[in-house]
């Protein structure tokens, strides 16, 4: 019986090997990593306080749209600014100054709010958009967006309907992710945290564990036995 259980604990051990190997080691990588710096927390200014300068106005919600869901005030390049999010995900803005709707963000005004966020002095390589519906998967967020490329290899990503600030990508958070990725051994979405796969490789690794200690358990008993 130790014999079979011994040969089934080196079978398991070969087979599960790998996947320990990744968990470790992914594991290992993103633990040693401050998530602050991960998210670019430290690569992106700090935002403005709102300019209280005169009177803020309102705006006139469109009526097509139902009543938003959220409100909230920001200070962009434009001065004060309302963005209203409505049920169906949607998201419009406007001028708290004169309650003026405010038109999509196009590339040239996502360059400028990137710069303008972004803390180091690296060029501007590129923009590119992305809709709702197919989301770069550094951003993985459903919403409409300008990715602005540095030349550093950042790419800083900007609501092309509000022109709010969605995210900082850097190279380490690209690791960071691939290494999430191995960790739930999800390459492809990377989101999923529970699929055959991993729950197959995790079984296996929990019956060698059990076997192992089985195995270890047994040898001691003998030892004592014998002793």
């Amino acid at each position: 019986m130790m014999r079979q259980l011994g040969r089934w604990h080196v079978w398991l051990g070969w087979l599960v090997g790998v996947p320990l190997l990744l968990w470790t080691a992914s594991g290992l990588w993103m633990a040693s990593r401050p998530i602050e710096e991960v998210r670019g927390e430290h690569l992106r200014r700090k935002p403005q306080p709102i300019a209280l300068d005169r009177p803020l106005i309102l705006p006139t919600l469109p009526a097509d749209h139902g009543a938003p869901i959220m409100l909230r005030l920001e200070q962009q390049r434009r001065g004060p600014v309302w963005v209203a999010i409505f049920a169906g995900g949607h998201e419009m803005r406007w001028t708290a100054r004169d309650g003026r709707w405010l038109p999509r963000v196009d590339e040239a005004e996502a360059r400028a709010i990137a710069r303008r966020w972004y803390l180091s002095d690296a060029e501007i390589v590129g923009a590119h958009h992305s809709s709702a519906d197919h989301p770069p998967l550094d951003l993985r967020r459903r919403r409409p967006a300008w990715g602005v490329a540095f030349a550093d290899g950042t790419n800083v990503y900007v609501d092309a309907d509000t022109g709010s600030l969605l995210a900082v990508r850097s190279a380490q958070w690209r690791w960071y992710d691939l290494m999430w990725g191995l960790h739930i051994m999800d390459l492809r979405e990377r989101e999923a945290s529970s699929h055959p796969i991993l729950i197959g490789a995790a079984a296996l690794s929990l019956l060698a564990v059990i076997l192992g200690i089985a195995l270890l358990f047994r040898r001691r008993g003998r030892r004592m036995v014998a002793g």
